[in-house]
């Protein structure tokens, strides 16, 4: 008679445990993403606003935003019982920008987020991706008020290269930024040849 394994004596599964960045301009949504993903109440490194921080802080089209992150978000979602997400919201503005070298050790890769009345902001962090070689997608946070251009429109205005992917997002719910993240990794570990299963449960 044949006796199935008692699930006692299942060894507990390690995950595995993967570090994407969230970056992009000043405004884009960044702490938002992480905190509607995070199974863990978010790190965050948010400061007001203030007014010795004008002339540097540049807050054309985020007028209302009060405060900033001035170091990193972080948060942690569970993909699968073996694959775990650290998420790194790096700082939007340049005055912090000598933290992204520290966040990036170790990153499988990042998600850039875009608002497309202020896509210029999200090129510096695409040329940081692309000078390291650590893939990324670009996630179009869909603000509300904002237009709506095809993809091919914002690919051309970003001059993303065909191998960058391009995704629609909202940065408020969870399983629309769940999903951004599912592709970003299965993006990477593509690009990294490795073998592998999908991500999404």
């Amino acid at each position: 008679m044949a006796f199935g394994r008692s699930s006692r004596s299942r060894r507990p599964v390690e995950p595995v445990t993967l570090k994407i960045l969230v970056a992009g301009g000043f405004g884009v949504g960044k702490t938002t993403l992480v905190g509607a993903v995070s199974e863990i109440r978010p790190l965050r490194t948010e400061e007001r606003l203030t007014e010795a921080g004008r002339p540097v802080d540049d807050l054309d089209g985020v007028e209302a935003k009060t405060t900033t992150t001035v170091a990193m978000d972080f948060g942690r979602i569970t993909l699968r019982e073996d694959l775990v997400l650290y998420l790194f919201g790096t700082p939007g503005q340049d005055r912090f920008w000598f933290l992204w070298d520290e966040l990036a050790q170790g990153a499988l890769g990042a998600v850039v987020l875009a608002d497309t009345r202020r896509l210029a902001d999200c090129f510096a962090a695409v040329d940081y991706f692309e000078r390291r070689e650590i893939p990324f997608a670009v996630a179009v946070n869909r603000f509300e008020g904002a237009e709506v251009f095809p993809e091919a429109t914002v690919r051309a205005a970003l001059d993303l290269d065909p191998q960058v992917l391009l995704l629609m997002c909202d940065a408020r719910d969870r399983a629309s930024a769940r999903d951004v993240l599912v592709a970003v990794v299965e993006h990477a570990l593509a690009r990294a040849d490795r073998p592998r299963e999908p991500v999404t449960t």
